[in-house]
């Protein structure tokens, strides 16, 4: 690769994380807790139905 050349490392990257980083008034907001509580509820619901299923 010469001197001239650009990877595009960087530049092709810039754009994802400003896509990302932009918030959408029409999103659909739920706080971090209330997914990692609906996860450990759905969690301790599969175990109770093991140990109800012998």
């Amino acid at each position: 690769m010469s001197k001239g050349q650009n990877s595009g490392g960087l530049m092709s990257s810039a754009g994802l994380v400003r896509y990302f980083d932009a918030e959408d008034r029409n999103a659909i907001r739920v706080d971090p807790k209330t997914i990692v509580a609906t996860g450990a509820l759905f969690g301790i619901g599969i175990l109770v139905l093991n140990a109800l299923a012998f």
